[in-house]
C-alpha cells in the first residue's frame, strides 16, 4: 500500500510518499481502506519531532481517517466488512489502509462524503472529551474558545452552543475568521493580538466571566485565562503552542474554586475513545445529518500532496479542516 512518512524530524523535505505493507489485525480492529484522511496540527508537531507516537503505534501519521471496512477480527461484531466508516486512530491515517479499533469506529453521516466525514473524528473526540467531559459545560454556561476557527474550536463552539445553550466567546486574528465565528456560533469576538484582549471579553460578559475556557497555546496565557474565569471556572489545555511553563497564582484557585485541567486523547486505550464515539453519534450525529452542526473544509490534497497541506498549518492560515484525497472514491457519499 502507498503510505506517506516522515525520514527524520524537520520540515516539508522529510516528507516522503513509499510503499508498505497491508497492517494486520489483533484483536478487536478492523482494517479500513482509506479514501479520505484529516491533516491536523499534530501531525506537524510529529513531523517536528515534538509528538512522537505513543509506544507501540506506527510512525505513519494522521489521526483521522474514512472509507470501507475491508476485514474484521474475529472478534469484533461492528463495524462489518463494506461499512462506510470514519474514525479517530493514534496513527497511520495517511495511508490505504489503516488498522483500527473498532469502538473508535462511527458511521459516517447520512449525506456526507468520505472527504467531509474525514474532517470529523479528530476535531470532535477532542472538542466532545475537553469541553463536555473535562469542561464539564452546562446548559447555559459561557465556553471561551482560543483560536475559533481551528478544527477543534469550530467543533467545539458548535457543540457548546447547540447541545448546552451556551454563549461562545472566541479569539481569531483576521476579519475573515471572525466571521466564521460568528457564523458558527460565537456572539462574540476578539483579535487575539489586541494587548487588551482578555479585558475585551470580561467586558463582553459584564465583568462577571467565563465559565469554560478552551486553550492550546499556555504560556502567557494562562494566568490571565485563569483571571478571565468566573468561580468555579474551569480552564482547559489542550496544547501549549506559546511556551509548555507558566506562571499561576495558586491561591486564586481555592479562593475561586477553579479547576485548570487539559488532556491527549493519543494515548487513551480504545474502551475510553469508544465511549466517546457512541455519545457523538447519539447526540452530534443528527445535528450533522440535519445540518445544524457543520463541518468547514479548508482544503482538500492528494496524497503527493501533504507538505502543501501541513502548509497551511505551518502558517496558522487554516479555517477548519484539511484533508487527504487518498482513494477513488472519496469524493463519494455511500448510502
Amino acid at each position: 500500500m502507498r503510505v506517506v512518512e516522515y525520514r527524520g524530524a524537520g520540515g516539508a523535505e522529510v516528507i516522503a510518499l513509499t510503499e508498505r505493507p497491508v497492517p494486520s489485525l489483533a484483536a478487536g480492529e478492523v482494517l479500513v481502506k482509506v479514501e479520505a484522511a484529516g491533516v491536523n496540527r499534530p501531525d506537524v508537531q510529529q513531523r517536528k519531532g515534538l509528538y512522537p507516537p505513543p509506544p507501540g503505534v506506527t510512525d505513519i501519521p494522521g489521526l483521522d481517517v474514512a472509507g470501507v471496512v475491508a476485514a474484521v477480527a474475529p472478534d469484533v461484531a461492528w463495524p462489518c466488512v463494506g461499512d462506510a466508516v470514519c474514525a479517530l486512530v493514534s496513527g497511520g491515517g495517511y495511508a490505504e489502509f489503516c488498522a483500527v479499533p473498532a469502538p473508535q469506529c462511527m458511521p459516517v453521516p447520512r449525506g456526507f462524503s468520505f472527504v467531509q466525514a474525514a474532517t470529523l473524528p479528530e476535531v470532535f473526540f477532542t472538542a466532545w472529551n475537553n469541553v463536555i467531559w473535562l469542561g464539564r459545560l452546562a446548559e447555559g454556561e459561557t465556553l471561551l474558545v482560543q483560536g475559533g476557527t481551528s478544527g477543534v474550536g469550530l467543533a467545539a463552539m458548535q457543540i457548546a452552543r447547540h447541545l448546552r445553550g451556551s454563549t461562545v466567546l472566541a479569539t481569531s486574528s483576521s476579519v475573515d475568521k471572525q466571521a466564521v465565528c460568528r457564523e458558527m456560533g460565537a456572539s462574540g469576538v476578539v483579535d487575539y493580538r489586541d494587548a487588551d484582549w482578555d479585558d475585551q471579553l470580561r467586558a463582553m460578559t459584564g465583568g462577571r466571566g467565563i465559565d469554560v475556557i478552551l486553550d492550546s497555546q499556555g504560556g502567557d496565557y494562562t494566568a490571565r485565562e485563569m483571571a478571565l474565569l468566573a468561580p468555579d471556572g474551569r480552564l482547559v489545555l489542550i496544547a501549549s503552542h506559546r511556551a509548555p511553563k507558566a506562571e499561576i497564582s495558586t491561591r486564586e484557585i481555592y479562593i475561586r474554586r477553579l479547576t485548570l485541567t487539559g488532556s491527549t486523547l493519543r494515548s487513551r486505550p480504545p474502551a475510553y475513545k469508544g465511549r466517546i464515539a457512541r455519545e457523538l453519534v447519539e447526540q452530534v450525529w443528527p445535528l450533522l445529518e440535519d445540518g445544524r452542526i457543520r463541518t468547514h473544509i479548508c482544503g482538500v490534497h492528494g496524497m503527493a500532496d501533504v507538505a502543501a497541506a501541513q502548509a497551511v498549518l505551518d502558517a496558522n492560515a487554516q479555517i477548519g479542516k484539511l484533508v487527504l484525497r487518498i482513494g477513488d472514491m472519496a469524493d463519494e457519499r455511500p448510502g
